[in-house]
């Protein structure tokens, strides 16, 4: 009887819970995002999958977890040392299991990327950036803190690639972030990837803590359709929708010229919101990015994201350097837009909300919201979303330029 009961306890997880407590830790972090998802409802549809797929990681003898390889891609697996980075796809399923076999065909080869990218694209209205480009400066100067972060993580000891793609968190855009730190630094794609998503589900919580301790409350009152009456003559654009079909083949064909390593992200952004500004005849190319692919990329990424995140390569000094850095490296981003906003009021008539420089990160449409809903509280008739819209879908260009620009020079 007292063997039984023995192969019973050993057949559980309890004894590998007792002898590694850390677990607990993994599960409570895995709790907190869930919390977060379900009932704070900060991007549900990305936290949800990556708080699960945390879990799945961390249940022992599950199997369920990645398996993070050393930077020279070596791992043991079964005693025998071996590349990972060089195994076939057929091999990874068969001796390290379906969710290794997902997160190397999907997420390492940057499969995923693009195609969330493409979804992005069909989901965006470039109406609001074409309507106010002169605020579509504060999104590129959003990406200010991504080479703040970098220049700081080389002082700390961090690789310039390693740098990079921890700096490229401060963009706010998780596919941007696995992509260049695929491109960058492929050993660090976890931690990178479990912050980046993190944080921009945390874009509620991050945007207001930066702004009221850098503005004004005259500042955040500054009421833009008041503003807008003091130009000499407003801007009125004709035929707008001939030219939001142009824009993404233009803006393709430039970035293609001058910075062709970010064509991969930006040519299918571009793609998905050409499809959908055609209208009619692409409709069904529409639907399908916007609703089915994008769907379901976005569960497998949020799942073998999540699935990186085991108490092994979690639990460690680096993982809590990317962790802070990335913090930093958002918070900059927020704050190098609205101190461009602060210098644009310096000189001139026509004062910008400060909140608009603030949504010069990659997070469409949340970053957007959030501030709209600051501007609110201070002034119930003072809707600038429309505004924060120009300055955060440019933000989306900017952080995937950003991004090519660092793989071109260090790739």
């Amino acid at each position: 009887m007292e063997d039984l009961f023995q192969k019973i306890y050993d057949m559980t997880a309890f004894g590998s819970i007792v002898e590694k407590p850390q677990f607990l830790i993994m599960y409570a972090i895995a709790f907190g995002l869930l919390y977060l998802g379900i009932k704070k409802h900060y991007e549900p549809l990305l936290l949800i999958p990556i708080a699960f797929g945390v879990l799945l990681a961390n249940f022992p003898g599950g199997e369920m977890g990645v398996i993070q390889a050393n930077q020279d891609g070596s791992v043991e697996i079964n005693g025998v040392i071996r590349n990972i980075w060089e195994m076939p796809l057929h091999d990874i399923a068969h001796e390290l299991g379906i969710m290794n076999f997902l997160y190397f065909m999907l997420i390492k080869t940057g499969f995923l990327p693009p195609i969330i990218f493409m979804g992005v694209g069909a989901l965006t209205d470039f109406g609001p950036m074409l309507r106010n480009l002169r605020l579509s400066i504060f999104g590129a100067a959003a990406q200010f803190g991504i080479f703040l972060v970098l220049l700081a993580a080389i002082l700390m000891g961090f690789t310039p690639k390693e740098a990079s793609a921890l700096g490229i968190i401060g963009g706010a855009d998780g596919p941007t972030a696995i992509f260049t730190t695929i491109k960058l630094a492929p050993h660090l794609l976890g931690p990178i990837a479990i912050a980046a998503y993190s944080y921009m589900a945390l874009v509620p919580v991050i945007i207001p803590l930066v702004v009221r301790l850098l503005c004004t409350k005259k500042e955040l009152s500054i009421n833009m359709k008041e503003e807008e009456k003091k130009a000499a003559k407003p801007v009125v654009i004709k035929n707008l929708r001939v030219l939001k079909i142009i824009f993404p083949i233009a803006v393709t064909t430039l970035v293609a010229i001058f910075v062709p390593t970010a064509v991969p992200l930006i040519g299918m952004l571009m793609f998905g919101n050409l499809v959908k500004e055609i209208g009619s005849d692409t409709s069904r190319l529409f639907d399908a990015a916007s609703n089915s692919i994008m769907n379901t990329a976005t569960i497998f990424l949020g799942l073998c994201v999540g699935a990186t995140m085991t108490c092994d390569s979690f639990l460690n000094w680096t993982t809590i350097g990317i962790v802070v850095g990335g913090f930093l490296a958002f918070a900059l981003s927020i704050a190098s837009g609205i101190c461009m906003v602060k210098i644009c009021n310096l000189l001139s008539r026509r004062k910008i909300n400060p909140l608009i420089g603030a949504t010069g990160l990659s997070a469409v449409p949340m970053a957007s919201r959030v501030a709209n809903e600051i501007a609110l509280k201070y002034d119930a008739k003072n809707h600038v979303l429309q505004y924060c819209m120009s300055s955060n879908i440019s933000g989306v260009i900017g952080s995937a330029v950003a991004a090519g620009i660092l793989i071109s020079f260090l790739g």
